[in-house]
């Protein structure tokens, strides 16, 4: 079980990592903001459940407990991109953007950030965890 949870450890990565590429090739489209963004938006929400998943499997695997938090932690995060996005839009007026919401909407890239050193930090312990002669936590 614990090789499953670094296998779907280092796919949380790779999501991440896509994900910021869908959010390059989406800013320099040609076409509308809403189009444009459709596929990052639409990973965005598959990120938030596979990180339900892996904080699932996380405590089913009897990981550690700061394992399963920062797990539980990334899909946190990933909801916090999501209202970041709405509280930059209520700050734009009616024709485009505001300073203050494009300030506000900085912050989606610094989670985004976040997200991925939270999600490499897993891997690096599930990886470590998950290798022969570790020994498995007893059950309380």
């Amino acid at each position: 079980m614990r090789k499953f949870f670094a296998g779907l450890a280092i796919l949380q990565v790779l999501a991440v990592v896509a994900q910021f590429f869908l959010a390059a090739s989406g800013a320099f489209a040609t076409a509308s903001n809403d189009e444009s963004f459709q596929t990052h938006r639409m990973l965005g929400a598959g990120i938030v459940l596979l990180a339900v998943l892996v904080t699932v499997v996380a405590a089913v695997a009897r990981m550690p407990g700061r394992l399963i938090g920062m797990s539980g932690l990334v899909a946190g995060l990933a909801v916090l991109q999501a209202v970041i996005r709405v509280i930059a839009a209520a700050f734009d007026d009616a024709g485009g953007s505001t300073t203050a919401g494009e300030l506000v909407f900085g912050l989606h890239a610094v989670g985004g950030l976040a997200i991925m050193a939270v999600a490499m930090t897993i891997v690096r312990q599930a990886r470590r965890m998950s290798g022969p002669g570790t020994p498995v936590r007893p059950a309380p």
